[in-house]
């Protein structure tokens, strides 16, 4: 009866969503705690450290940076797939709802951060602020439990999945800076087969991962960068709309524990690492961090609230079950938790060591920032309807 006990609880921690978000937290404190002591040139040097086998061979925070967030964008790119062919985007009336706030979560903060930074050299950070961190997103609104209802959460994971997409294509048009075509055709000729293979109904996922391998190795010398290949491999893997199972689910369910417990953990592990100066809150009002704070918290809360609006108005589309415009309100402001993406964008951003430092700041602001008050806000509103659902009941 114990084991039982035992594996039920280790069961349960591995699927709560909120446990993610807060190991990525723990591990972001951890990061932060060894940036500021003498341990910092230690873990530097680390990162910096070499390891491979000719002709693979990269720092320890390349093999991360470009290795394991490729597996990150696999499941990414594996749920984006599956809401399409089955879920929250699989037709346009479900889809537009998500698809267009994300839209407008990604175009205003954009907008926000060109403002701030036209005719700068950091005028190329604009997609920072585009954005929105799953893990973290999803934690949060997990912690509110009944305070919200069951359809926002869906719409906020919709909308985080339709936002992700957005900047996966950021990504891939706008931050590759020089394409080596031989590698590029060699590229497409194993996205063609492992399509080939999709199409001939072949459902063993090693035909799949085997070539992906490769697939990642071209799209990385190509100058694209290599987390691409994550999606476009999971783009390949078979799936369908019934109950049974398909080889997508399958690779879906076998990802989700060491990409939300392992792989996001060391990212934030590798690459949160800001030594705290006094220079950085004035950073905080330079043109990057302007655009980032007001882009990530005013420009997401705008853009997925203005859009949804749009939306609704135009019966493109209708409120998640249950929600009101302020339910709406308060999932704009956890949009505006960008963390890992946004991280990520930067570092592909920019080369200059204090534009870099500046952003991961202003970035971990915005998202504590967003998170918090967006928590406060939605747990005051299922708070106030449970005072009136009380005073009703008493009548």
């Amino acid at each position: 009866m114990p084991a039982k006990i035992n594996r039920s609880i280790f069961k349960k921690f591995f699927t709560s969503e909120k446990n993610g978000g807060i190991i990525l937290l723990c591990c972001v404190v951890i990061s932060l705690i060894i940036a500021n002591t003498s341990y910092r040139d230690g873990f530097s040097n680390l990162l910096a450290q070499n390891i491979g086998f000719a002709p693979i061979t990269y720092s320890v925070s390349a093999w991360i940076n470009d290795g394991l967030m490729a597996i990150f964008f696999l499941l990414v790119g594996l749920e984006i797939k599956r809401e399409l062919i089955e879920g929250e985007l699989s037709s346009v009336k479900k889809a537009s709802l998500p698809v267009l706030a994300a839209l407008g979560g990604m175009i205003i903060p954009a907008l926000l951060y060109f403002f701030f930074n036209k005719g700068e050299e950091t005028a190329s950070g604009w997609g920072i602020p585009m954005a929105t961190d799953i893990a973290f997103a999803l934690a949060i609104i997990a912690l509110l439990g009944k305070s919200v209802p069951a359809s926002l959460k869906i719409f906020l994971a919709a909308l985080a999945i339709a936002d992700d997409l957005g900047a996966i294509l950021v990504i891939a048009i706008f931050y590759t800076a020089q394409i080596h075509w031989n590698y590029l055709a060699m590229a497409a000729g194993i996205f063609a087969l492992l399509l080939a293979l999709n199409y001939f109904k072949v459902k063993s996922l090693w035909f799949y991962l085997l070539p992906g391998i490769f697939l990642w190795y071209f799209v990385h010398h190509s100058g694209i960068h290599a987390t691409i290949a994550g999606v476009l491999l999971a783009f390949t893997i078979p799936t369908n709309n019934t109950a049974i199972e398909s080889p997508l689910e399958k690779l879906e369910h076998a990802l989700t524990i060491p990409v939300n417990y392992l792989i996001m953990p060391i990212f934030a592990l590798a690459n949160t690492n800001i030594s705290f100066q006094k220079e950085m809150i004035n950073g905080l009002a330079s043109p990057v961090g302007l655009g980032i704070i007001v882009g990530l918290f005013a420009g997401k809360t705008i853009g997925v609230s203005l859009f949804s609006w749009l939306a609704v108005k135009t019966k493109l589309a209708n409120l998640p079950s249950g929600a009101k415009w302020k339910h709406v309100i308060g999932v704009g402001m956890l949009a505006g938790i960008g963390f890992t993406m946004s991280i990520f964008i930067a570092l592909l951003s920019f080369t200059d060591a204090t534009y870099i430092s500046e952003a991961k700041f202003a970035i971990l602001c915005a998202s504590v920032f967003a998170g918090v008050s967006g928590f406060i806000y939605l747990k005051s509103i299922g708070k106030a309807q449970t005072r009136k659902l009380k005073r009703l009941v008493s009548k």
